[in-house]
């Protein structure tokens, strides 16, 4: 496989499986352990999940502006 190809698909694999991981671990945080519905007041438990939540976010965006900001050369050769 030529080595453009192989970053381009390297980097759809890394942001899939990244964000379906940052998914997973919000979701269950949320939703599983009750976290992200507030039921008669705030709790520390909403407050903290909340506060992971908007940080990791913001942190995983960054993470795949960074990744794909960086071009990728499809004219480089094949060593072997």
């Amino acid at each position: 496989m030529e080595p453009g190809v192989r970053t381009y698909l390297l980097r759809i694999v890394n942001t899939l499986s990244v964000g379906l991981f940052w998914l997973a671990i919000n979701s269950t945080a949320g939703i599983m352990y009750d976290h992200a519905f507030v039921h008669e007041h705030i709790s520390r438990g909403n407050i903290i999940f909340y506060c992971w939540f908007i940080t990791s976010g913001i942190a995983f965006f960054w993470w795949i502006i960074r990744l794909w900001s960086k071009p990728i050369d499809f004219d480089e050769e094949e060593t072997a």
